[in-house]
């Protein structure tokens, strides 16, 4: 039996830290097999400080401004006569236009006066006061002496441009008007001053991070158009792409990047990445060994990614999100200690970035559940992931993702255990709290099939096959073309000994595409050994070792076939191979020493 599922503003003037992105631990975590491949952005290559993460984070654009002048916190300073608010933002107003007239080369003093422009609701009078900073920081074309502030300025221009074509609401795609406004202005700024494209750059990551997604592809498509030569447009719209689901139009970008400019920041790591998403749901995992045709392909395109994300990490030895995905790569290929290392290596560097931890926990629970060893590993995966929660930025931390991570570490101190007869009391223990996690997690996103399916998955493995069933039903409500579900609700239905699970399975060999579709013909072949159909039986496993030839519980099944027909030879060569696809596989382990035992009696008695 086979369960298969398997930026807001700154908070200073841009001294301290560039305000670029930051990586999002989210996308891998839905499927195990790309939890960490994460995309990254450029906000301006030209001024990247040596601090700067590379990676995406899906943030909701926030109006307010930590950097903006605080009226109300000015007044609790006020000494005097009572002043009414207006006349002491007036006042500060006054103050600000002064400062930046008599220092009309000060960057600092034009770049505040904006700041203060922007938190009134002025966003033209902002756009003018940015665009003096950056002039003014952009005299010395050699080399920007404030990198940091430059990227701060231009972030502000780009949102107020937005603010004063959308006014307040950044929720929602750009209507065809605002969106045309936007890339009239986009072509004549650049037009007239090819430096600005970084503005306009900033302007669609922005979109991009308020989830604006094919606002935010318009965007750089223009800009690539008008600017061929700033990269970062080409990168950023390579990302907007993955985001959008089409891979293929974001592997042309990132390709074309690589050729352009192969020691571009983004150019490996983005491509790498692309390759993990594309193909790193698809690789086989220990119970699989390689098939024909298309899986050598998926096998050269993980190696192609290892490379990628080799060559990147070498030019940027300190970043933890190239670290992070490399730690994939090499997991996605089976080279489980190199991915540790890895990751000990992310945690090393930036030993507070997000991301990482919530990859090395990640690892640690796949440790943990290869072995079948429930020790200290969980419980730190466990802590782990509820310092992700508690100490993350909310801005970047996607809540119902962090939520599965704690669920998976719970589920595992539970199953683990439970799997050796541990003592009941802390396993009921385990389960509650294993169950309260999961729980949690669909709330944070009712309508995310993929909590639902777990919570299916998880009363699988507590042998609660009713409940199972629903819950994989309000997964396939939720997500009715997910194969996956399709066919653990088969699972289900067949422990429950309900006849539907032969219709079921059928659904979701309808709906599989030809990588998934060997699991779900081994589970198949299992129903009709059970109904001892063993000419069915044979046929369905036939084809599911044809699709992927060592995967480990279809020649354990066709073992137990070949037993049930009294072919103890045949059945024989079937548990070894399955033992020599996965050495972890112990119900193969002990159908081999078994029938061994049968067929030494068999031979006793013939003679």
């Amino acid at each position: 039996m086979l369960a298969d599922l398997n930026v807001d503003p700154p908070e200073s003037d841009g001294e301290d830290h560039p305000p670029t992105p930051k990586p999002n631990p989210a996308i891998a975590a839905v499927a195990v097999a790309v939890a960490a491949a994460v995309p990254v952005v450029a906000a301006d290559s030209n001024t990247r400080s040596c601090d700067e993460e590379g990676g995406l984070t899906k943030n909701t654009f926030a109006a307010r401004d930590p950097d903006t002048v605080e009226c109300e916190d000015a007044e609790q300073h006020f000494q005097g006569a009572s002043v009414s608010r207006e006349e002491k933002v007036s006042n500060l107003k006054a103050a600000l236009v002064h400062v930046a007239r008599k220092m009309p080369k000060n960057a600092h003093a034009h770049f505040m006066l904006g700041l203060m422009y922007q938190r009134l609701g002025q966003p033209q009078k902002a756009i003018l006061a940015y665009e003096k900073s950056s002039e003014i920081l952009l005299q010395d074309e050699q080399e920007v002496r404030r990198p940091d502030l430059l990227s701060s300025v231009r972030i502000h221009h780009a949102q107020c441009i937005l603010q004063a074509s959308m006014g307040d609401s950044f929720d929602e795609e750009l209507d065809t008007g605002e969106l045309d406004e936007i890339l009239v202005k986009l072509k004549s700024s650049v037009e007239l001053d090819p430096r600005q494209a970084a503005v306009w750059n900033i302007l669609g990551l922005v979109l991009l991070r308020g989830s604006q997604i094919q606002s935010a592809i318009s965007v750089f498509s223009t800009l690539t158009t008008v600017a061929p030569d700033y990269l970062d447009s080409l990168a950023n719209l390579g990302v907007a792409y993955i985001q959008s689901g089409n891979l293929e139009l974001s592997a042309k970008c990132f390709q074309e990047l690589v050729l352009k400019d192969q020691n571009h920041p983004a150019a490996l790591v983005n491509y790498g990445a692309l390759l993990l998403c594309k193909y790193g749901s698809l690789a086989a995992g220990e119970s699989g060994t390689e098939s024909a045709g298309s899986y050598l392909h998926q096998k050269e395109a993980l190696v192609v990614a290892k490379e990628c994300l080799l060559a990147a990490v070498r030019s940027d030895p300190k970043a933890a999100s190239v670290w992070v995905n490399l730690a994939n790569a090499y997991h996605m290929v089976g080279e489980h200690r190199n991915s540790k290392r890895c990751l000990e290596q992310a945690a090393k560097f930036e030993p507070n970035h997000m991301p990482g931890r919530y990859a090395i926990a990640v690892h640690r629970i796949r440790d943990a559940t290869r072995s079948q060893c429930s020790d200290g590993q969980l419980a730190w995966a466990a802590t782990e992931m509820a310092t992700v929660l508690k100490e993350g930025d909310p801005s970047a931390v996607d809540a119902p993702i962090a939520w599965a991570g704690l669920a998976m570490a719970h589920r595992a101190q539970h199953e683990i255990p439970a799997a050796y007869d541990g003592e009941q009391a802390v396993l009921n223990e385990a389960e509650e709290r294993a169950l309260c996690t999961l729980k949690q997690a669909i709330q944070e996103d009712p309508d995310d099939a993929v909590q639902w399916h777990q919570l299916g998955l998880y009363n699988i493995c507590t042998t609660q096959f009713s409940r199972s069933v629903n819950f994989l039903k309000a997964a396939i409500a939720r997500s009715p073309d997910c194969s996956y579900a399709w066919s653990n609700l088969g699972i289900a239905l067949q422990l429950s000994d309900d006849p539907s699970s032969e219709t079921v399975y059928k659904r979701a060999l309808v709906l599989s595409s030809s990588q998934q579709s060997h699991a779900i013909l081994s589970n198949l072949g299992i129903l009709y050994r059970q109904h001892r159909l063993y000419e069915l039986a044979r046929k369905m496993l036939s084809r599911s070792l044809e699709l992927c030839p060592g995967y480990a519980p279809a020649n354990n099944n066709l073992g137990l076939v070949f037993v049930a027909e009294g072919r103890m030879e045949d059945a024989i060569c079937c548990f070894e191979k399955a033992v020599k696809s996965d050495d972890l596989l112990d119900a193969a382990k002990s159908n081999l020493a078994k029938v061994l035992v049968l067929a030494k009696k068999q031979q006793g008695n013939t003679r």
